[in-house]
């Protein structure tokens, strides 16, 4: 992204959202964390990450939280922590990567936000996922497997989002271009200050 983009240039955008948060989803290793602390310096927003917010609420983290309550119990707490953080917008909101397949989570989102499905290919998540751990859905089995398995099960649902930026190796600055790209082709009144700031 241009380095002479300042916050003031998107305006317009930021005016378009109203109190809307802009939601990024996408499976564990998308960048959804990365691309959106970024994506938030940009616009002059607050960032937020759903997993962080979750273990304050909980006070403990998301990787006891299945051990100890299962999946099931977490994605229920999940549904009423991003309930409440929408309600906070406008802002830049990294969610975990099942919260999208919830259906009232994604009603929310629907009439609170703007999602944006960050699409990765297996191969790049398969890397990105091998660097960190505390992926609890990972431990059980072989991870790209695993992955490939939730592939196939949630990109038909993540592609019901409003918008699909596909994301490889590129820096996060470059995706950060194609989302903002995105967004003042979706909002019309807009613009693309980028056009301008070159």
């Amino acid at each position: 992204m241009s380095g002479k983009a300042k916050v003031e240039d998107y305006e317009t955008l930021i005016t378009e959202l109203s109190n809307r948060s802009i939601v990024l989803v996408g499976l564990m290793g998308a960048g959804k964390t990365c691309v959106g602390r970024s994506l938030s310096k940009i616009l002059g927003l607050p960032f937020v990450d759903t997993d962080h917010e979750i273990e304050l609420a909980a006070g403990c983290s998301i990787e006891y939280l299945f051990e100890r309550y299962g999946e099931d119990e977490f994605r229920t707490g999940e549904v009423l922590v991003i309930r409440r953080l929408l309600g906070n917008g406008p802002q830049v909101l990294a969610t975990g990567g099942g919260a999208f397949m919830n259906a009232d989570t994604r009603q929310s989102i629907t009439e609170l936000a703007v999602s944006v499905w960050l699409k990765a290919s297996l191969d790049v998540l398969t890397n990105r996922t091998s660097r960190r751990g505390k992926r609890p859905i990972l431990k059980n089995g072989n991870p790209k497997e695993i992955l490939s398995k939730l592939i196939e099960l949630r990109y038909p649902v993540y592609g019901t989002a409003d918008l699909t930026i596909e994301t490889g190796n590129e820096r996060v600055e470059v995706t950060c271009h194609k989302v903002v790209s995105a967004l003042n082709n979706y909002f019309p009144h807009a613009g693309s200050p980028e056009s301008t700031t070159r």
